[in-house]
C-alpha cells in the first residue's frame, strides 16, 4: 500500500493532469506525456515498472490471476493497479502492463474470498474486512472500468464501498467506521482514525474518477452517495478532534491517553479530504476545522531546544506524532504513509487556494508570513524524500 499511496501522491502534487482528484481534468488522461511533466512522471512510472518487472519473482513464476506483488493482504497490491494502468495507457515500454493489470483484476475476482453479499476480503488467509480496503481496491476498479469503458466494472467500485460501509459503519458511534471485522482472528472493532481517513480518501478517488469520466452523467446517484458518505465520515470524525492539539487520537472515539496517543498522520489525510470534497463537490462544511488542523500541523515550534522549526516535524522532516503503520495500536516514529499524507494535505490545500479558497468563512489563508515559508520548506523536503 505504501507504493500505491506514493504513486497517488506524486500525481496529486506534481502531475495533476493525471490525478483523478483534479476537477479540471477529463478522463481518460492524455495518452502522450506532456514534456512539462516528464520529470515527475518518470518518477511515477518507476513504481509500476519495478513492480511489474519483478512480479514473476515475487509470485514464484506463476501464470494467470495473481497480485501485482506477493502480500498477505488481498487488497493492498491493488493499490498500485491504477499506476500500472496509466503506464499501459501512455505506452510505457519494456513490460506487459496490460497483462499485469488484468492478472490483478482476475485475482480479485476469482481468487479472493467474499462475503455472502459480495464484499471482497482484504486478507488472503481469512475472510476479513478492513477499512483500509476502501483506498486500495475500489479506486483500482473504478480506474480500470473507466480506461476500458466497462461500466459494470466501474460500478463495482461503488458496490464494494457500499458493502464495506454496510459492515463497518457503526451507527451507535455517530457513523464512525470500525477498523477490522469478520475475521477468525485479529479483528479490531475500534474506530481507528487512519482507517476512517483511508475510507474517505478512497471514496473521493472513486468520486473523482466518476465525475471526470465518460460515465459521469449516468452515475449521478452514485456520485451523490459517495460525496454524502465522505461528509458522513467528516461529521463522525471531527466531533472527536482533540481541541487542545487539533489532532485526532489514534482511536477517534476514545480519550487521549498514553496508549491512545495523538496522531498527526490521520489528521493530515482526513483534512486533505475536506479540501478535496470542497473542490470536487462544492461541500465546504468542515473547511474551517480543516484549516485549524492544517495550521496546527504546520505551527512553528516554540520549544527552543528543538532543532526543527515546526512543532510536528522532527529535524529530518518526519511528521510527528504518528501511528506505527505496521502496528496500528502503537505509536511510531517514521511513517512513510504519514509523509505521503502531509503531501496530500499540501496539494489539496494548494489546489483549494488556487480555486479561490471557497468556503473558508473568513479564515486566514494566504497572509501567514514566516509560518507559510517554513511550511513550504518542510513540505518540499517531504516531497523530495517521497519522490526519490
Amino acid at each position: 500500500w505504501e507504493l500505491g499511496t506514493r504513486a497517488q501522491t506524486i500525481l496529486a502534487m506534481n502531475a495533476t493532469q493525471y490525478s483523478v482528484l483534479s476537477v479540471s481534468n477529463s478522463l481518460p488522461p492524455p495518452s502522450t506525456i506532456p514534456d512539462s511533466l516528464s520529470s515527475p512522471m518518470d518518477t511515477f512510472f518507476s513504481i509500476p515498472h519495478d513492480i511489474v518487472a519483478n512480479r514473476s519473482q515475487s509470485n514464484g513464476n506463476q501464470a494467470g490471476p495473481q497480485p501485482l506483488i506477493k502480500d498477505g493482504s488481498a487488497g493492498d497490491p491493488a493499490s498500485i493497479g491504477f499506476a500500472v494502468l496509466i503506464a499501459n495507457w501512455t505506452g510505457q515500454g519494456g513490460e506487459d502492463y496490460a497483462g499485469a493489470a488484468k492478472d490483478q483484476l482476475d485475482f480479485l475476482e476469482f481468487n479472493v474470498s467474499r462475503t455472502s453479499d459480495g464484499a471482497l476480503s482484504h486478507r488472503i488467509d481469512q475472510l476479513q474486512l478492513w477499512s483500509d480496503f476502501t483506498y486500495m481496491v475500489p479506486p483500482f476498479l473504478a480506474y480500470y472500468g473507466m480506461i476500458t469503458q466497462n461500466r459494470t466494472l466501474i460500478l463495482e467500485a461503488y458496490n464494494q464501498i457500499s458493502l464495506y460501509r454496510s459492515y463497518l459503519r457503526d451507527t451507535s458511534a455517530n457513523n464512525l467506521w470500525k477498523h477490522i471485522l469478520l475475521g477468525k482472528s485479529g479483528n479490531d472493532e475500534g474506530h481507528w482514525s487512519t482507517g476512517n481517513a483511508w475510507a474517505a480518501a478512497g471514496m473521493l478517488r472513486v468520486l473523482g474518477t466518476y465525475k471526470n469520466s465518460q460515465f459521469s452523467n449516468t452515475l449521478k446517484s452514485q456520485q451523490k452517495d459517495l460525496a454524502a458518505w465522505v461528509l458522513e465520515i467528516h461529521a463522525a470524525m471531527y466531533s472527536h478532534l482533540d481541541n487542545s492539539s487539533n489532532l485526532f487520537p489514534n482511536y477517534a472515539s476514545q480519550p487521549v491517553t498514553a496508549d491512545n496517543f495523538l496522531d498527526a498522520s490521520s489528521t493530515a489525510l482526513l483534512a486533505s479530504t475536506v479540501y478535496r470534497l470542497s473542490l470536487i463537490w462544492g461541500t465546504h462544511t468542515y473547511l474551517p476545522i480543516a484549516e485549524r488542523t492544517r495550521k496546527a500541523l504546520f505551527a512553528p515550534n516554540t520549544n527552543s531546544s528543538s532543532n526543527s522549526p515546526l512543532e510536528h516535524f522532527d529535524a529530518n522532516g518526519w511528521l510527528t506524532p504518528v501511528v506505527n503503520p505496521d502496528n496500528y495500536p502503537k505509536q511510531g516514529s517514521e511513517s512513510p504513509e504519514g509523509q505521503a499524507f502531509v503531501v496530500e494535505l499540501h496539494s489539496a490545500w494548494r489546489d483549494w487556494v488556487a480555486d479561490g479558497s471557497k468556503g473558508a468563512n473568513g479564515a486566514k489563508r494566504l497572509n501567514e508570513g514566516p509560518v507559510i515559508l517554513k511550511w513550504s520548506l518542510v513540505v518540499f523536503g517531504v516531497c523530495w524524500g517521497i519522490l526519490l
